[in-house]
């Protein structure tokens, strides 16, 4: 088998096991704490098309998180299903990066980091200020019944964050192994090389940044079901950002592979220190590894492991 048929065959794997817990575990906690583990790898994945491939570092993740949520929000309310709720997050994030994109893809370096904060901002305010989502009081969220072959709502909550997440790491293998990864490389390594060598810079940063703000509004969709309930601070907190950033960090941004084992590693403890800690002591965790993994692992955990392999 080659090393696809292994990718897919482990795909396949990872939504064959999700399910398979469903129908063995009866308890709804696993899956609570499961599925949040699941959101990271999506979004720290999705972080890392632009911040990691292209080195267009998104300060702003949780404005896409927040901004998919409430789109998937507002289309419940109009009656859509969860399948065209995700989908509605999806076209939201992608509409908001092109916009961000052509506004601020000439920014470089910390400027363009800068203009991601403010969208995020923005984002929130707009919510803060739409009484159809319940603006700064929140909405609450009345969820379905769980479909045939689930126990319970959580559970299917669970195995659709595994599917979203699974095609999301497929997404960024393809980025990665095609024409566009290797061109976002080139804009990683020094953009203005790779325009002297005929590489179309500007094309190549707006077709990752809408994948990635896509992909991030897709890990939100699902939040207002999950949690019950959604409100601006909850679906735009900072958190998010600081995780997408620091999970790729931990384990790698020049591969698929290195946001996938940071965001298991990094979220798995976060679930953790939830329940054994605190919130507070969980941001400050946080914190501490982005700073050691910029200091210890610049290149991040997979690339040291691959070094020291021996030869």
């Amino acid at each position: 088998m080659t090393g696809g048929g292994y990718f897919w065959a482990g795909c396949a794997l990872a939504i064959a096991l999700a399910y398979g817990l469903t129908l063995v575990v009866s308890n709804e906690y696993p899956f609570f704490a499961g599925y949040v583990v699941i959101q990271f790898v999506l979004l720290a994945t999705a972080w890392n098309i632009a911040g990691g491939y292209a080195g267009y570092v998104n300060f702003g993740a949780a404005g896409f998180f927040g901004a998919g949520a409430y789109a998937a929000v507002a289309a419940g309310l109009l009656g859509a299903p969860l399948a065209v709720q995700i989908l509605c997050a999806a076209v939201a994030g992608a509409a908001i990066s092109l916009g961000v994109a052509y506004l601020s893809v000439r920014l470089r370096g910390i400027y363009y980091s800068i203009a991601t904060i403010a969208v995020s901002v923005i984002l929130e305010s707009i919510v803060l200020n739409w009484p159809f989502v319940g603006g700064a009081r929140g909405l609450s969220i009345v969820r379905p019944p769980p479909p045939p072959g689930f126990s319970n709502y959580t559970a299917f909550l669970f195995v659709v964050m595994t599917m979203l997440a699974v095609t999301g790491v497929a997404v960024a293998r393809e980025v990665e192994r095609t024409r566009l990864g290797r061109g976002l490389a080139a804009i990683r390594d020094n953009e203005m090389a790779a325009e002297a060598c005929g590489v179309p810079t500007l094309n190549l940063k707006i077709v990752a940044i809408v994948l990635s703000g896509a992909l991030m509004a897709v890990a939100g969709a699902p939040y207002a079901y999950y949690a019950s309930y959604i409100d601006p601070t909850s679906a735009f907190n900072m958190s998010y950002s600081l995780a997408a950033l620091a999970m790729p960090l931990l384990g790698g941004t020049a591969t698929w592979a290195g946001p996938v084992v940071g965001a298991v590693v990094l979220s798995s403890l976060q679930q953790l220190l939830t329940v054994f800690a605190s919130a507070q002591v969980n941001l400050l965790v946080l914190g501490l590894i982005l700073i050691l993994s910029v200091i210890l692992l610049p290149q991040g955990a997979l690339e040291l492991a691959r070094r020291r392999r021996p030869a």
